[in-house]
């Protein structure tokens, strides 16, 4: 029961960590352009970070934690080392996601997760003990997703360009201004829904875990929750509610560094530019969604941006920064695979 609650513990500070890493993802154009002062940017998202709850509660539901939990074989997490690889899968996540931050690296924290968790399993029961079609698919979205998003972001920003090419420059500009409110308000609900559900994935994981090594019997605040158990996920609903809450604390904190990357160093962005990458954005978060795999909202953003900014020319893209940036994205599962590994001996010397 006491390393279910530390899993809990550090699936809410994971998720604050994710929330402040990825704050840039749906309001660097809105700071960069200038609609919104920073501060108020990250009250603008947070909010709908957090109202991303209730839309997967009572509409959507909770698949991508349902991917998430197939990451690791059953018979892995319901193994006496089960709750030792979540615990190390979550400390390589985070040591990652911090080191990336630190550094201003638009790194993906669902990969960073999906890695320990592989690093993790494999350092317990080999090979054999990860889901391997699962973190393929989840893997191929690496490419996949900012692709989509560059592909729309091209589309989007041509088919606006043609559909205002009569209105005046200084009217465009004020009507997107404002638009960018919409776009940034519905990419921050996608980046909560994606985001904060992963680690309520990795909860349901633990219960698992307890129930496989005979703990079924929980203080009733750690007894899953009917309603969502009813949806596929098996957690409190106190738990899922504190992820989202985190997230949007998180949102709230910043990730300054980040947000300069995204919102200047890849390409100069205008407010109908800002519009249309977020939207680009937010599609594509939701086509991920509605086939349940856990994406980056940094992958699918960044993607959309350079395909917005190839639209003027290829050469207004900084292609030097997002190559940099894609090599980061490669690495990601690998690297933090390895350190989920090294956590996971760690760990097991003290658990």
């Amino acid at each position: 029961m006491v390393y279910l609650i530390v899993i809990i513990v550090l699936c809410v500070g994971f998720d604050f960590i994710n929330g402040f890493h990825d704050a840039a993802n749906s309001i660097a154009t809105v700071v960069s352009t200038k609609v919104l002062t920073p501060v108020q940017a990250v009250i603008w998202a947070a909010m709908f970070n957090f109202i991303a709850f209730f839309i997967a509660k009572y509409l959507i539901g909770f698949g991508v934690a349902e991917t998430v939990q197939k990451t690791v074989t059953s018979d892995a997490v319901g193994s006496p080392a089960g709750l030792t690889i979540i615990i190390a899968a979550l400390l390589a996540a985070i040591t990652w996601s911090l080191f990336t931050w630190w550094k201003g690296i638009p790194s993906s924290s669902s990969h960073t997760l999906i890695g320990g968790l592989v690093g993790a399993a494999i350092a317990a029961k080999g090979f054999a003990a990860v889901h391997w079609m699962t973190v393929g698919k989840i893997a191929l979205f690496i490419f996949v997703a900012p692709l989509i998003g560059f592909v729309a972001g091209n589309i989007i920003t041509v088919l606006t360009t043609w559909i205002f090419r009569r209105t005046k420059p200084h009217k465009m500009d004020k009507w997107f201004r404002r638009l960018q409110l919409l776009s940034s308000a519905f990419l921050s609900l996608g980046h909560g829904l994606n985001d904060s559900t992963k680690e309520i994935g990795v909860i349901a994981c633990a219960i698992v875990a307890c129930r496989e090594l005979g703990i079924d019997v929980l203080p009733h605040w750690l007894m899953p929750s009917e309603e969502l158990a009813a949806i596929g996920v098996p957690v409190p609903e106190w738990a899922a509610f504190a992820c989202f809450t985190a997230i949007a604390v998180g949102t709230m904190s910043g990730g300054w560094r980040i947000i300069k990357t995204m919102g200047n160093k890849i390409t100069k962005i205008t407010p109908v530019e800002g519009f249309c990458s977020q939207t680009a954005g937010a599609l594509t978060i939701s086509i991920s969604q509605m086939l349940k795999i856990p994406v980056s909202t940094t992958h699918v953003i960044s993607g959309s941006i350079m395909g917005v900014g190839s639209v003027k020319r290829l050469s207004a893209v900084r292609w030097g920064v997002s190559l940099d940036m894609i090599t980061a994205w490669v690495l990601t599962i690998p690297v933090s695979a390895l350190i989920g590994a090294c956590s996971f001996w760690l760990v097991s010397l003290f658990l």
